[in-house]
């Protein structure tokens, strides 16, 4: 991609501003620049999109984005090192970056954008992207205000997004995410693409929401998958003792003997709904 956008090298990038990746802020560059093209085209045609990017670092995936035609790169980073990199890729897509310097999870996303249609696209930072998933998935208003999601997480993440009933990395992320999104794993990225290099394999994971779930309090829906899979080898009377235990799951027609982790989507809202 150097030769495509004229840029020089991310390594060059990275050690002329001295951006060691820091630790504390779940940091973990991504240098392939050929990697970070197909993140980018996993979330389909940017052409017209207005892409918001969380934790973009040097820029590699920043770049990416640009280069395959998005109207808009909104970028948020909360580590000041970065900016001045960050500014020479502005400086080369005149007016389609915006960078913001602050912290994702107090970042109002559904403001930032304008017209037409917004993508999110991001290799989250290790400690914050569960939850940042997590508040995208769980607006009250519903279909989002994104068109997709195109996400790095750990691997481990990343199979228990997409995990449905019986699987053994089913749990609370699988039920929200198969309620409002049809979510699948795209790939996976080996440590060695960064650098430092995690301990971990990574997946790229690609969300995009459903028009219509099943009608469903959110409140309610977060306390039982809660309640259900924090003791998720309890039978569910035993689990959801709290909320009601038997006499819930008498009025949502399921066996009390029943585990967490055998329970569709569908079931899991029937619960809800009649918490």
């Amino acid at each position: 991609m150097a030769a495509l956008d004229g840029l020089p090298p991310l390594r060059d990038v990275i050690q002329r501003h001295g951006l060691d990746a820091k630790k504390a802020l779940g940091q973990n560059f991504l240098l392939d620049l050929n990697l970070t093209q197909k993140i980018a085209r996993t979330a389909g045609s940017l052409e017209g999109v207005t892409v918001i990017e969380v934790g973009p670092g040097p820029g590699g995936l920043t770049r990416a984005i640009l280069a395959l035609g998005a109207k808009k790169v909104i970028a948020i980073e909360r580590d000041a090192r970065c900016l001045p990199a960050l500014a020479e890729i502005g400086a080369h897509y005149p007016g389609r970056l915006q960078v913001i310097e602050g912290d994702a999870l107090k970042t109002p996303f559904e403001t930032l954008a304008d017209d037409g249609p917004v993508k999110i696209i991001a290799n989250l930072p290790y400690n914050v992207g569960t939850q940042l998933l997590v508040n995208w998935l769980l607006p009250e208003s519903w279909p989002p205000f994104w068109q997709s999601l195109t996400l790095m997480f750990q691997r481990e993440v990343g199979l228990r997004i997409v995990a449905a009933a019986d699987d053994d990395h089913y749990g609370r992320l699988g039920v929200l995410c198969g309620w409002r999104t049809r979510a699948r794993m795209a790939f996976d990225v080996p440590p060695q693409a960064f650098t430092p290099p995690p301990k971990v394999t990574s997946s790229v994971v690609h969300l995009e929401p459903v028009e219509n779930p099943i009608p469903c309090p959110v409140a309610a829906l977060e306390k039982v998958t809660h309640a259900a899979f924090g003791q998720r080898r309890k039978m569910l009377r035993q689990s959801l003792k709290p909320l009601g235990g038997e006499a819930l799951l008498a009025k949502a027609d399921i066996d009390p003997q029943r585990r967490a982790e055998t329970l569709s989507v569908d079931e899991f809202c029937r619960l809800a709904n009649c918490l």
